[in-house]
């Protein structure tokens, strides 16, 4: 398949765009086969910007529109890059009182990030979160898979820092 684009080129390597087009001929004609090519594009190109779904939607012969809703529809699924690592801070109410606030500001101000955002180097996307469940380990901040209770807000730095 050839580029439907200049910026698909440019953004990724030509072995993930092989495989991109891989994983689209394999479900090419088969009902229900958007998702999985999303699920799997996404582990590829590691998010689906535009380029990707235009591409997507070509080769599944689908209008741009059903691939974007979907895209956008299932928060498995994300159009902006993310990090290598996930930070995630509860802002819960337990947690919100024990220190929860300060690790986030601390977080925002060490990385210049806002929640929902990817620092410029990729090493981590950090959001926020309502209840971690872990109520009585507050603060929590969860690291990819990783809980971490009782976090100080003087030692989220040192905590990040083990992250590379």
């Amino acid at each position: 398949m050839k580029p439907d684009n200049g910026d698909l080129l440019q953004e990724f390597t030509p072995e993930q765009i092989g495989k991109l087009d891989e994983i689209i001929e394999r479900y090419k004609g088969k009902p229900g086969g958007l998702i999985p090519v999303l699920e799997q594009a996404q582990t590829i190109m590691e998010y689906l910007p535009m380029a990707v779904q235009r591409r997507v939607a070509k080769g599944l012969n689908l209008p741009v529109s059903q691939v974007y809703g979907v895209v956008t529809f299932y928060s498995l699924f994300t159009m902006t890059p993310r990090g290598r690592h996930t930070v995630r801070v509860c802002l819960g109410t337990a947690c919100y009182v024990r220190g929860g606030k300060q690790i986030a500001e601390s977080i925002e101000k060490r990385y210049n990030v806002k929640a929902g955002e990817t620092t410029p180097d990729r090493r981590f996307t950090y959001e926020t979160v309502r209840c971690l469940g872990a109520c009585g380990l507050g603060p929590v901040i969860v690291i990819d898979d990783e809980v971490h209770g009782r976090v100080k807000p003087a030692k989220v730095n040192s905590l990040l820092d083990e992250y590379k």
